[in-house]
C-alpha cells in the first residue's frame, strides 16, 4: 500500500514540477519587468506631479510592465529599421561610447548581443564534446566562434602544433554549468580536440539542464575531428 502511494506521489510530482518551475520563472520575469516599469513610473510621477495619480493606478495593474516593455521594444525595432532611426542610433552609440566606465560595459554587451542575435553569427551554432575538467572526462560545450587577435597569436606561439596548424586551429567553447546554464566556463580548445555532435543546441541544453537525465534522441554518429574540420568557423 505504501509503495503504491509513493508511486502515485512521484507520478503527480513529475506532472506538477515542470508546471511549477515554468510558472516560477515566468512570475520572476514578470516581477523584474514590473519593477523596472514601476521605477520609471515613480520617476515620472516625481517629475510631473500631475501624472502621479495615473502612475499609481498603472502600478497596480499586474503584468502591465511586461506588455509595455514588449511594445517599447517592438516600437524601437520599427523605428531603427529606417534611415532616420539608424541615424539616431549612431548618435546614441557615439554618445554612450564617450562616457568612461559606461563605454566599456555598453560596448561589450552590444558586441555580445550583436553576435548572438545575428543570423549569420557562429555563436551557439553547434553542440560539441570537449575534454573537461581533465583528459579522462568529457562534457558538452557550445561553439561560440573562432579565435582571433592577440589570443590566437599567443596560442599559436605558446602551444606546440603539428605542421600546418596555426592561430586558426583553436575555437572558443562555452561549457555551461549544471543545472544553471547561464553560468559556465569559456574554453579555448584546439579544433582537433573537439567532437562535433549532430544533436541540436536545444537538445544539448536539455541534456545539460536535466543533469543527464533527459537523453537526446540519436541523429547519427558524432564526428570526431582528427584534422581541422571544415564545418567549424575559421578566422
Amino acid at each position: 500500500m505504501f509503495a503504491r502511494l509513493r508511486q502515485y506521489f512521484i507520478t503527480g510530482l513529475v506532472v506538477w514540477l515542470p508546471v511549477g518551475v515554468t510558472a516560477w520563472v515566468l512570475l520572476w520575469l514578470v516581477g523584474i519587468l514590473d519593477g523596472i516599469f514601476g521605477g520609471v513610473l515613480s520617476a515620472l510621477a516625481r517629475t510631473l506631479p500631475a501624472f502621479a495619480a495615473t502612475a499609481e493606478m498603472m502600478q497596480r495593474v499586474p503584468g502591465l510592465g511586461v506588455i509595455l516593455v514588449a511594445i517599447v521594444i517592438l516600437a524601437t525595432g520599427l523605428f531603427v529599421a529606417n534611415m532616420a532611426g539608424q541615424w539616431w542610433l549612431r548618435q546614441w552609440n557615439r554618445l554612450v561610447t564617450r562616457i568612461p566606465v559606461v563605454r566599456g560595459i555598453y560596448s561589450s554587451v552590444k558586441q555580445v548581443s550583436d553576435t548572438l542575435f545575428s543570423g549569420s553569427g557562429q555563436a551557439f551554432s553547434k553542440a560539441l564534446l570537449v575534454r573537461y575538467p581533465h583528459q579522462d572526462s568529457w562534457t558538452i560545450g557550445f561553439l561560440t566562434g573562432a579565435l582571433g587577435g592577440e589570443v590566437a597569436e599567443q596560442l599559436a606561439r605558446q602551444v606546440p602544433q603539428p605542421a600546418g596548424r596555426g592561430a586558426g586551429d583553436f575555437v572558443s567553447v562555452f561549457v555551461p554549468a549544471t543545472p544553471n546554464p547561464t553560468s559556465g566556463f569559456l574554453l579555448l580548445v584546439p579544433r582537433a580536440d573537439v567532437v562535433e555532435l549532430h544533436m541540436s543546441v536545444n537538445e544539448a541544453l536539455k541534456y545539460v539542464i536535466s543533469m543527464g537525465v533527459v537523453a537526446p534522441h540519436g541523429h547519427g554518429h558524432a564526428v570526431v575531428h582528427d584534422a581541422p574540420p571544415s564545418a567549424l568557423p575559421r578566422d
